[in-house]
């Protein structure tokens, strides 16, 4: 894929895919517009996600705005008692007061509040601040922005094409509480993945995603690969971020599990990378609404095996933090 390296608008106000702006980027260099509602088919999709793993903790805070609806996620899974805590609203036909994810180049405020829960995510000062509100789970936690991004269109077609941004390895730090518990986040085995989207989809997508952050033998790394959705398009979202600088990989990678076994692994190999992640935790998610189902099997665990830079150079994985997952949505 070429680099991006300039900012340039993802569609034209016709709603059609700009050309110049299939490839990938290591800054957020796309100003991801993307007209909404019926002139589109209905098929717009905004999101920001954002996913932290502590020794404590795997949470998750998604926004998310799907033309005809909204959806707001708060997760949390307690590593010490196994006890999973989730809100997830969903509202048809949402106002401008109820969510808020704009369409445009950092910094951006996105916000979601409705069905008993209240999320914010605020660039500011050198990163983003998230801010989460429910009556079981809160959030105030700030994610450094300190190295390369990956930033990806995938063109299924002139009027199908997806931007998507993973920043995959941002310190983070501050506080989650849990039906009263407050647990402090920080420290080097800490981290934030930020996954954001703005595009215009198929009724019907499947993916794997997978993400891996830490320090090993001196080197920081962040570790981004994803597959499925991508294949038959000459877009890819695989990456190695070495000390903040982002190494990205074309070609499909092979992804290797077991949704019938929860404790089975996950293997990611390539060209570039063989990898394997042991879970310690897989969380199960469905919805099946009227105008939305989707299906997400998700794994939170630690990785071993090792990855390559294209000059050869071979990165450990032991120890790495993270996740790995398959979806399958019609929005």
């Amino acid at each position: 894929m070429d680099e991006i390296t300039a900012p340039v608008d993802l569609g034209s106000p016709a709603g059609v895919l700009n050309p110049a702006a299939v490839g990938f980027a290591r800054r957020a260099r796309h100003r991801p517009v993307v007209p909404s509602g019926a002139k589109g088919g209905w098929r717009t999709k905004r999101w920001e996600y954002w996913g932290i793993l502590t020794p404590e903790l795997a949470v998750g805070l998604t926004i998310a705005h799907l033309d005809y609806a909204s959806t707001l996620q708060l997760y949390v899974f307690e590593r010490g008692t196994g006890r999973e805590t989730s809100l997830e609203p969903l509202k048809i036909l949402p106002s401008y007061a109820d969510v808020s994810l704009p369409d445009t180049l950092p910094p951006l405020t996105a916000f979601g509040a409705f069905g008993g829960a209240g999320l914010r995510f605020h660039d500011a000062d050198g990163g983003t601040r998230l801010q989460a509100s429910s009556p079981r789970i809160t959030a105030d936690l700030f994610a450094e922005a300190d190295g390369d991004v990956l930033g990806v269109v995938v063109p299924w077609s002139a009027s199908r094409y997806q931007y998507t941004l993973k920043d995959v390895a941002r310190r983070v730090s501050g506080t989650v509480t849990v039906d009263g518990r407050e647990y402090p986040v920080g420290g080097e085995d800490s981290f934030a993945v930020l996954d954001r989207g703005r595009g215009r989809w198929p009724y019907s997508q499947r993916w794997n995603w997978g993400v891996g952050s830490g320090t090993v033998d001196g080197t920081r790394l962040g570790l981004q690969v994803g597959g499925k959705w991508t294949a038959n398009t000459p877009a890819t979202e695989n990456a190695l971020i070495v000390d903040g600088q982002l190494h990205h990989y074309d070609g499909e990678l092979e992804f290797e599990y077991d949704l019938a076994d929860p404790a089975s692994t996950w293997r990611v190999h390539g060209p570039w990378i063989d990898a394997t992640l042991t879970p310690f935790h897989r969380r199960t998610a469905a919805t099946n609404a009227v105008v939305i189902s989707a299906r997400t099997w998700q794994a939170f665990g630690t990785w071993t095996g090792a990855a390559r830079t294209p000059d050869g150079t071979e990165y450990s994985m032991d120890g790495l933090g993270g996740w790995i997952e398959e979806a399958r949505n019609r929005w």
